[in-house]
């Protein structure tokens, strides 16, 4: 597949490379060694991921004596060697 930058920097991707990937309308573009890298993102509404770890932190049950004896114990681990 051959695509052509246009006078004001803009490439069409051609459908026939994207029929592969899912639906989007973003990509996240990096360059490695000349080569031009595409993949695809993923937007999503604000606060839906906070709301996603709400949903799995009740499906594990949870509790917030339970969070706030995690953080304390990781608090008690700073400066110890692994």
């Amino acid at each position: 597949m051959l695509a052509k930058k246009t006078s004001k920097n803009q490439v069409t991707l051609p459908k026939k490379a994207l029929e592969e990937i899912p639906d989007t309308d973003y990509f996240d573009i990096t360059t490695k060694d000349g080569t031009l890298i595409l993949r695809p993102v993923t937007l999503s509404d604000a606060g839906s991921r906070l709301s996603a770890i709400r949903l799995k932190i009740a499906a594990l049950g949870l509790e917030p004596n339970d969070i706030d004896k995690a953080i304390e114990w990781t608090r008690s681990r700073r400066g110890r060697k692994r």
